[in-house]
């Protein structure tokens, strides 16, 4: 049996979790903060809160995912920014039926 990493270990613990989750918003709260300045500071930080939210607390990911249905533009900026791999898949398999010329509308089974 592989060993689980010290992060894995760690967020095991609730109160490390916790932690991780309050510290993700405090990233998310300070990202908008340092947007004007020069830099990157918006789209590092914005993403490493929010992923680091989502990871650790199961209400930010219901949240998430009420706020990509709501908003799926918005959705899609994020999942981008966040580099998830989900969405990566997401996009590939719309070019795919794109080039195809294949739509969710006009897909049918063939049974």
């Amino acid at each position: 049996m592989a060993k689980r990493s010290l992060y894995q270990r760690l967020r095991s613990n609730p109160r490390v979790r916790t932690a991780l989750f309050v510290l993700g918003v405090l990233l998310m709260i300070a990202a908008p903060l340092l947007g004007p300045l020069p830099g990157p500071g918006f789209v590092i930080l914005f993403p490493a809160g929010l992923m680091l939210a989502l990871q650790n607390s199961e209400w930010a990911k219901r949240v998430y995912v009420r706020f990509k249905r709501r908003h799926p533009r918005y959705a899609g900026w994020t999942d981008r920014l966040m580099r998830r791999t989900s969405a990566a898949r997401r996009r590939e398999r719309e070019a795919l039926e794109a080039a195809d010329g294949e739509t969710p509308e006009n897909r049918r089974d063939d049974n």
